[in-house]
């Protein structure tokens, strides 16, 4: 299911001294620009969560995914640090998976969903997991993802299931539903302090 679609904005902006991805660059100390990918299953909702934490929409109706969407959003912290989000959300069909590097390749933050009512794409999840590991920077942070929430009579993936894969990988996890907004900010704020926190430390000028 694709909820969003764009043209990717043009910007340009020094980079981090001394932080290994590429795509984590800021203007000055107070302006920073993170690239972000979603990566996982068909219809598991990775652009209707992308255009719930963007425009506070939800469209059940939407279309497919074709190749990837591009989507921004800016958050401000509370020392008037902003950081923007360059989303990337792939689609999940098995054609477009060669393209995946090309999207996850430099990103910054990678957030791989699945769907609770569809173990299918908790398997394919996995893989994309090991993908990452195998492919993407070696400071990239991980979130896995649980979709559909609002969905609990036709669970099929257990919450431990998805907490016990996340521990074993290094990765955030976390459940959220794109249909009623549940926890949709609380992802992308998790992924925002722990960069901020862990990877942009006073050696580089930013804390």
């Amino acid at each position: 299911m694709g909820c969003s679609s764009s043209l990717p904005e043009s910007t340009s902006s020094g980079r981090l001294d001394g932080f290994s991805s590429e795509n984590v660059e800021a203007t000055d100390s107070k302006n920073l620009r993170v690239k972000l990918v979603l990566l996982g299953d068909s219809g598991v909702g990775k652009s209707c969560i992308v255009l719930r934490f963007v425009r506070g929409q939800f469209d059940p109706s939407s279309k497919v995914t074709v190749g990837a969407s591009f989507l921004s959003q800016t958050v401000a912290l509370q020392d008037s640090t902003t950081v923007k989000f360059e989303i990337w959300d792939t689609a999940g069909q098995e054609r477009y998976a060669a393209l995946a590097p090309l999207y996850y390749r430099g990103a910054a933050v990678a957030v791989v969903v699945y769907d609770i009512t569809n173990p299918q794409s908790f398997n394919k999840a996995q893989y994309w997991v090991k993908e990452l590991q195998k492919h993407g920077s070696p400071d990239i942070v991980l979130a896995l993802v649980g979709n559909k929430a609002d969905l609990q009579e036709k669970r099929e993936v257990s919450i431990e299931d998805g907490m016990n894969h996340a521990e074993k990988n290094g990765m955030f996890f976390i459940e959220t539903s794109a249909k009623t907004a549940d926890n949709i900010n609380q992802l992308f704020e998790v992924h925002l302090w722990y960069l901020f926190f862990s990877f942009l430390r006073p050696e580089h000028g930013f804390l």
